[in-house]
């Protein structure tokens, strides 16, 4: 099987070589269009996830209110912790991703490769395989040619309009929201959110493509400086493809594999197949390139030549450069260590951030003592320190908060008793504190309880101290 090369216009910047990605059939094609499905599927019918919250959104971001809905789970701005431990957690597995398995995360789950994936699934669609959407770019324009490129257009910025909507759906209510964009009266955020969101995905996914992975994408420069020989990534065996004599295409005399390595010729044949699939233009036979995603792509490409010529799969597959060289023990032992140390740092982000959520609280309170002055002497002499406790709701409903003060004397603790907050509110309460010197001198502090009516057992114990002079 001989497949055509596609070379591209000559850039300032780089030369890319597919301008037409071709299809391929095979395991990682088969694997990126169900991450592909999948992805889409949780993305566009998330917002529409009913949950039995106070929201009855599964996802939600409220910034108006201040606080983020997930599931069964609240977050406020003093949850601090558990967002950064999410953010820890993702970019761990971004980190240990790239250390053991170079750039899997672009090649199947980035939103560029999936949008740009759609994107071209489109183009197929309406323009057909490669070669015949290269003689449509070539063809003269006519009637047909703009119906074509029109209609492909057309859906893809249905499609940009689509992703931008649905953005916007996970920060307010989907419904009210969705009714509000179409009859006008969203806010003004919203249509510059959805205009903004709309342009950048037509022009990324429909025109920018794999120039997003080599000159705007921050991840591709510091994956190849975290690769080295232990990271599996996406290898050409090249003592098996290029044979002592190279490359050469099969021809009557050399036909079979027996023939081509009693000759000095490798299995690779030069058919560019590979090259002609991948979708940054990237020839995985001269080695690791910046460019390269991890797609597969080209696995998929050379398996399929491998089996018209009944010779065996793997002269391109998934494998680390360690086992393609010759073997070094200690090079080998040190990988082993690294992945170690990479799935420690991973497996203790996941712990910590666990460890914040199974800890969270239902609410938060934090007494504080008025400064000026912190005694105040009374006509009777005594003394007296005034205080403010301030408390979060962090429920979704409205909740009354029991104030007890311990280990003072009765009588001396002036205040609330009770106070009840709406849900993501905080309310502050004054009390104060009245003691006899002698009494004052024995007190350098007391315990203030706050009690949720609803969760007795998530009550909080606060120590505040009390100044006798």
């Amino acid at each position: 099987m001989q497949a055509e090369a596609t070379i591209a216009r000559p850039s300032a910047a780089r030369k890319v070589i597919p301008i037409v990605p071709y299809s391929v059939k095979g395991r990682y094609r088969n694997l990126k269009s169900i991450i592909l499905n999948a992805a889409f599927g949780v993305y566009f019918l998330l917002p529409w996830l009913p949950w039995p919250n106070k929201v009855g959104q599964a996802l939600l971001f409220d910034i108006g209110n201040s606080r983020f809905h997930i599931f069964n789970l609240v977050l406020y701005p003093q949850d601090l912790m558990v967002l950064v431990g999410i953010m820890v957690v993702a970019a761990s597995l971004l980190f240990v991703s790239a250390a053991m398995f170079g750039r899997i995360f672009c090649g199947f789950f980035c939103f560029q490769t999936l949008w740009t994936d759609a994107f071209r699934f489109i183009e197929k669609w309406i323009q057909g395989e490669a070669q015949a959407r290269k003689r449509l770019q070539q063809a003269p324009w006519s009637l047909r040619k703009a119906a074509l490129i029109g209609s492909t257009h057309a859906l893809w910025l249905l499609l940009s309009f689509a992703t931008a909507v649905t953005f916007t759906l996970y920060f307010a209510e989907s419904g009210t929201l969705l009714r509000q964009v179409f009859a006008g009266e969203a806010a003004i955020a919203a249509y510059v959110t959805i205009s903004v969101l709309t342009a950048t995905t037509y022009v990324a996914a429909g025109f920018a493509r794999e120039d997003v992975c080599f000159v705007a994408c921050p991840y591709g420069k510091f994956q190849g400086v975290m690769q080295d020989p232990s990271t599996v990534t996406v290898i050409y065996d090249e003592a098996r493809g290029e044979g002592l004599h190279g490359r050469q295409a099969p021809t009557a005399k050399l036909k079979t594999a027996e023939i081509r390595r009693s000759q000095g010729f490798g299995d690779c044949i030069d058919c560019n197949y590979c090259v002609n699939v991948c979708p940054t233009g990237v020839d995985i036979r001269k080695g690791f390139q910046i460019g390269c995603i991890s797609c597969g792509l080209c696995v998929d490409a050379c398996n399929n030549i491998m089996d018209s010529l009944k010779l065996p799969h793997g002269l391109i597959r998934f494998d680390r450069d360690e086992n393609i060289q010759e073997p070094d023990v200690r090079m080998q032992r040190w990988s082993k260590a690294k992945r170690l140390g990479y799935l420690c740092v991973l497996i203790a982000s996941i712990a910590f951030t666990w460890h914040s959520i199974s800890t969270l609280t239902p609410f938060t309170a934090i007494v504080q003592q008025q400064r000026q002055p912190l005694v105040t002497q009374l006509a009777d002499g005594s003394l007296r320190n005034r205080y403010e406790l301030r408390i979060s709701n962090k429920s979704g409903n409205a909740e009354t908060y029991a104030i007890q003060a311990h280990g003072l004397p009765a009588g001396s603790f002036k205040g609330r008793e009770a106070i009840t907050i709406p849900a993501g509110k905080s309310y502050a309460s004054s009390f104060s504190v009245s003691l006899t010197p002698a009494v004052a001198a024995s007190i350098p502090s007391f315990i203030v309880s706050v009690t949720p009516q609803t969760q007795p057992d998530a009550a909080e114990n606060l120590t505040a101290s009390y100044f006798a002079k």
